[in-house]
């Protein structure tokens, strides 16, 4: 039997939330486990129902949605955070994906975008709306740090992108779970990036995944 990607779908607008409650009835292997009104809520909601991955809202109430996505990236890295939210904007995409956002979708993909954008994300890839990607590469346009990795990096590299683990990477390339960190330290290092999110919008942005 297939498993559920569990989602959690945090929004303050009951319109949207009731939309996506029936969108994903659509869907079998998705399973709506809450629904918060907010970045406070959505970061209890993680702790109580683990969800795989977190429909976000940007614009919320209390706490914003880019602090909550560092919140929940932070305390519960096995969750996936996918911003969906109605606004492109250049700053807002990056503090998205820097807080730790996998993805970045507007609220106007069509519900196969979003769909197979759920579905990447549960798996620990990355997906951006054309606009969000647009907006990224506005501000990367000029950098091409990837050609400072080396053979071994570059190796890593691919396979963070693919969405493993330092475990999982550490076995397929047979070597410790340290070595891995210490090559992981340096493709952050090179690529001027902060996490892992933010290795797979460089990647993506810069055509570097098939």
């Amino acid at each position: 039997m297939q498993k559920k990607i569990r989602v959690l779908v945090a929004d303050d607008h009951s319109v949207v939330r009731s939309g996506l409650r029936l969108f994903m009835l659509a869907f079998s292997d998705l399973e709506l486990v809450g629904e918060a009104e907010n970045g406070n809520q959505a970061i209890e909601f993680c702790r109580l129902y683990e969800p795989d991955v977190v429909l976000m809202d940007l614009m919320m109430p209390d706490i914003s949605g880019v602090e909550a996505t560092h919140e929940i990236s932070t305390k519960f890295p096995k969750t996936k955070v996918l911003v969906l939210t109605s606004f492109p904007e250049q700053q807002l995409v990056h503090d998205a994906i820097s807080a730790g956002a996998i993805g970045y979708m507007l609220k106007t993909a069509t519900a196969q975008d979003l769909v197979d954008a759920i579905r990447s994300a549960a798996r620990g890839q990355s997906t951006f709306s054309p606009e969000a990607e647009k907006a990224l590469l506005r501000k990367n346009e000029v950098s091409t740090y990837h050609q400072a990795l080396t053979n071994r990096e570059w190796e890593v590299f691919r396979l963070l992108i693919e969405g493993k683990s330092n475990t999982e990477i550490s076995k397929e390339l047979m070597v410790g779970v340290s070595t891995v960190k210490y090559h992981v330290s340096n493709i952050l290092s090179k690529l001027g990036v902060r996490n892992r999110s933010e290795v797979i919008a460089y990647a993506v942005l810069h055509r570097l995944i098939e």
